[in-house]
C-alpha cells in the first residue's frame, strides 16, 4: 500500500475574542473538547486522546508558547511517535492596528480534498466563535 502524500492546510480566521480569552480552547483538554473534537482525555502520560465518531486518536503536545500557540502531533495507536507524524499548530495572532485577534491553523496530514478540509475548519471555528461569543 503506498504511503498518502502529506498536505499542508493553512487557514486565518478571525475571531473576537482575546487570546487570554481563547488560548484555553486551543491548549485545555477540556477545552479543545467544547470545539474541536468529542472528547479529550489526558492520560498519566500526559498524552492527549482526541475522540471523533468514538475513535481515539493519541496526540502529544510537541510545541507550546504560553497564550500564544501550541502543536499536536499525533501518535500510533501505541501512542508511539510516528516518521513524517501529522499534526496541528493552532496559533493565536493579535492586529495592533485594528486589534483584531485571529486564530491561525496549520493542518499538516494526509487529508487530500482541500474544500472538504476547508469546510470542516470553517465548521469547527464556528463552534469556536459560538463558546466564545466571537
Amino acid at each position: 500500500m503506498p504511503a498518502t502524500a502529506k498536505r499542508r492546510f493553512e487557514m486565518e480566521y478571525s475571531i473576537n475574542a482575546s487570546p487570554k480569552i481563547l488560548f484555553p480552547y486551543i491548549a485545555s483538554a477540556s477545552g479543545l473538547s467544547q470545539w474541536f473534537c468529542d472528547d479529550v482525555r489526558l492520560d498519566p502520560d500526559h498524552r492527549l486522546n482526541m475522540v471523533w465518531d468514538k475513535q481515539s486518536h493519541f496526540a502529544e503536545i510537541a510545541a507550546q508558547r504560553p497564550g500564544r500557540s501550541i502543536r499536536y502531533v499525533f501518535l500510533d495507536e501505541q501512542k508511539r511517535p510516528l516518521l513524517d507524524a501529522n499534526y496541528l499548530d493552532f496559533t493565536l495572532e493579535a492586529s495592533r492596528i485594528t486589534d483584531e485577534v485571529f486564530l491561525r491553523v496549520t493542518d499538516y496530514s494526509d487529508h487530500t480534498d482541500t474544500q472538504e478540509q476547508q469546510e470542516l475548519w470553517e465548521s469547527l471555528v464556528s463552534k469556536l466563535r459560538d463558546q466564545v461569543g466571537g
